[in-house]
């Protein structure tokens, strides 16, 4: 893959490519991940802003750690993907939840994105001062497993949720 990728944090100036890539996603009828592009997207300034609050630990929810988002865009301000990067990380998700959840939409998956998405999130990750991140993905997401594995994920103990489905966990460097 040649083609130029970055991540940005949101902004109001892509609200056009977000809702695409918000409405593509919800025709799909898949599950959204990573959890903030659940976030109704109307009115887009106080989506934007509840973002911008996660990050900077402004009204989180009790038992919530600040989180980063980032947008992966290509030369062409497509938004491609969008990853979550969590600060810290509380009992619950150490053992399911992780540093990075990360998500492509669905027209631009089996392209690479995802290893590159992963990639630059682990230099985010990085800069936050997390210098070994813990990535999760289900143990049925071979595609998610694939680009964990890419970006040198080192395999820990998997995790069994309460109703039977396994987690596999990940350690990554950058």
């Amino acid at each position: 893959m040649n083609e130029e990728l970055y991540l940005v944090k949101p902004t109001v100036k892509l609200e056009k490519e977000y809702l695409s890539f918000y409405n593509e996603w919800l025709e799909s009828g898949e599950k959204m991940v990573p959890w903030v592009i659940q976030k109704d997207p109307a009115p887009f300034g106080e989506m934007v802003q509840y973002l911008i609050d996660q990050e900077n630990g402004v009204k989180l929810r009790e038992g919530w750690v600040p989180t980063s988002t980032y947008w992966l865009l290509n030369s062409e301000n497509r938004i491609l993907g969008v990853v979550n990067i969590r600060h810290d990380l509380t009992e619950l998700l150490r053992n399911n939840g992780g540093h990075i959840g990360y998500g492509i939409r669905p027209s631009e998956r089996r392209k690479g994105y995802a290893s590159k998405l992963l990639a630059l999130s682990l230099e985010k990750a990085k800069g936050l001062g997390i210098n070994e991140a813990l990535v999760v993905c289900d143990e049925w997401n071979t595609a998610s497993f694939k680009t964990i594995l890419n970006n040198g994920g080192n395999a820990d103990e998997d995790y069994i949720e309460e109703d039977g489905n396994v987690l596999k966990r990940f350690w990554l460097k950058k």
